[in-house]
């Protein structure tokens, strides 16, 4: 498949077929956003949840306020993508870069943490689409109750669920997705070029 139609695909998709990813699968997608995805400076913050059990899917969908099974706890696989900020420190106060930075660890203008998560995601996403899945992202309301449902460590912060699963034919403007209802912002109120 080419690049441009990996692009084509990219959209969230909400209904998904019922049939499993086989594992293989699911490891060359989440090995695309470790190995791919960038990582500042290397310091590999990125960590992954894959979570193919109803039972725990169901918990982070009720983690997100999913109250009735709806299409969070019905997607096969959740990928839980979480950054571990210690990482990101102590990367930076290793000689190598504390000797480009004059003795100090570098003053973070954005938390990279979350920006190289962000990057995994959507690598998470388009490796996904290479592999005929279809894929959607959404965040939870209550964090902490994923914490324990997945045994995650306090120092790995979560991010977002990035749902996979092979996609159905269900028409997906039925899905209420907010494409179907608003237009996008013109480019030149996002895109600007030289200066703002």
């Amino acid at each position: 498949m080419d690049f441009k139609d990996v692009l084509k695909q990219r959209r969230s998709v909400r209904t998904y077929d019922e049939r499993p990813v086989p594992q293989e699968v699911l490891e060359r997608i989440t090995n695309a956003a470790v190995v791919r995805a960038p990582s500042a400076g290397f310091s590999q913050g990125l960590r992954l949840v894959v979570v193919t059990d109803p039972a725990l899917r169901r918990e982070i969908a009720v983690a997100a306020g999913e109250d009735e099974p709806g299409w969070g706890s019905a997607a096969p696989v959740h990928v839980v993508v979480l950054t571990r900020e210690d990482d990101y420190h102590e990367r930076y106060q290793q000689p190598d870069k504390l000797a480009i930075t004059g003795g100090v660890e570098v003053e973070w203008p954005a938390p990279y943490w979350y920006v190289d998560a962000g990057a995994a995601i959507m690598t998470l996403m388009l490796a996904a689409i290479d592999e005929g899945l279809a894929t959607a992202i959404f965040g939870v309301v209550d964090v902490p109750a994923v914490h324990r449902a997945l045994d995650i460590p306090e120092d790995a912060r979560f991010v977002a669920v990035v749902t996979m699963g092979y996609p159905t034919d269900a028409d997906p403007a039925s899905s209420g997705a907010s494409v179907f209802t608003r237009r996008r912002k013109p480019r030149a109120e996002v895109v600007r070029w030289e200066r703002w």
